[in-house]
């Protein structure tokens, strides 16, 4: 049997490769040692990962004055301190957010002395609640948990070690991306529940990776996992700690008004419980709001009319003052940060796969125009 796993091992190294020994599973509510960067009191963040994109389809982005500038300069002058970025790993669909597109991002990020959280989504394409793909390297080995485990935490190890040889280390790292269902799926098979002995196995091996990676490079590194909503990260992390899932720093969650059924009102307890009960850090990864109803291209938007707030219209007074109370609640509950999701995903010249443009053009934090709108403002922190 092991000369069958070897001969596996030699198919499959160059995408897969395979680690002698496993590593043991930490205890899962036992934290790792604290995290010593140097870390705001706060964090206000930003998805930046289709800015490369954005430029290279001809868009320019303007400071309040309406000059153009590099916009990690805008964001850092605005008073971002953290820049979130996701990987795919060998989309065959667009040239971004691959390993080059992601070094491209996180070198803009650090060149401005931002912190960078690196988003790995274990998948070549989008993953979220309702996918979770395997990557087509692994498909061969998808129903082989142990050979699946080695090939995650390979990948996760020689990516942030390749990173890190350029200088480009992140500062947090994600094991999977709103992994509210089972990853690394099949295709072609059904998954009505999670197979929590398989799917702990596979997401402590993406951990493992990591730590692996903060020892040997005696840099820190913390680590996250994410799921989509409070309501979901609950249930998840309870079951995942009863699988031993352990050994990581924060407990990521998005939280988007349209997709949760907690109100902002309820948020503080959701992140108090899930902090205190799991002894992790808490920050909501991913959040958004309209300041506008318009779409600027043929694209249409995902955040509508029905993504709205009582009490918060779709106006740029509307999306700031929504920023500020969400990072209220978030704060109440004991948590440590906000990311907002794309806010430089303007229209352009790019076609996505609904359309030409961009489906997020009224939820950035620049007006139509490609000048920043009053949302910007909320990384002053006033």
């Amino acid at each position: 049997m092991r000369s069958i796993t070897f001969l596996f091992c030699l198919l499959f190294a160059f995408n897969m490769g395979c680690k002698q020994e496993p590593e043991p599973n930490p205890e899962p509510n036992e934290p790792e040692e604290p995290v010593g960067i140097e870390e705001p009191d706060f964090y206000r963040g930003g998805d930046l990962s289709y800015v490369n994109e954005m430029e290279d389809c001809g868009a320019t982005y303007l400071d309040e004055n309406g000059e153009e500038k590099d916009p990690f300069e805008i964001f850092k002058e605005a008073g971002t301190n953290l820049i979130r970025v996701r990987a795919w790993h060998t989309p065959d669909w667009t040239n971004y957010s691959t390993f080059e597109d992601v070094k491209k991002t996180i070198r803009r990020a650090k060149d401005q002395g931002i912190n960078v959280l690196l988003d790995l989504h274990l998948s070549d394409d989008w993953a979220d609640p309702g996918k979770q793909k395997v990557p087509a390297a692994w498909l061969p080995v998808v129903n082989n948990t142990f050979l699946l485990g080695d090939s995650v935490y390979n990948y996760t190890y020689r990516y942030l070690t390749a990173l890190d040889k350029e200088g480009l280390l992140p500062e947090m790292v994600q094991i999977g991306n709103e992994t509210n269902i089972e990853i690394l799926q099949d295709p072609n098979q059904s998954y009505e529940r999670i197979n929590w002995e398989r799917n702990g196995f596979l997401l402590q091996e993406g951990i493992n990776a990591a730590k692996k990676v903060r020892q040997e490079s005696g840099k820190q590194l913390a680590i996250m996992l994410h799921v989509a909503q409070p309501e979901n990260a609950l249930w998840f992390f309870d079951e995942a700690t009863q699988n031993n899932v352990g050994g990581y720093d924060w407990i990521g969650i998005s939280y988007y008004s349209k997709w949760s059924t907690y109100s902002m009102e309820n948020l503080p307890q959701a992140i108090s419980t899930l902090k205190n009960t799991y002894n992790r850090r808490v920050m909501v990864v991913e959040t958004a709001y309209a300041f506008t109803l318009n779409n600027a291209d043929a694209a249409g938007n995902i955040i509508g009319s029905d993504a709205l707030v009582n009490g918060y219209p779709a106006t740029e007074e509307g999306q700031l003052t929504y920023l500020k109370d969400l990072e209220a609640a978030i704060k109440e509950g004991g948590g440590e940060g906000l990311v907002y999701w794309e806010p430089a995903w303007v229209s352009s010249s790019c076609t996505t796969r609904w359309g030409n443009g961009s489906h997020w053009d009224n939820a950035t934090l620049f007006k139509q125009d490609y000048t920043p709108n009053m949302g910007m403002s909320w990384y002053s922190g006033n």
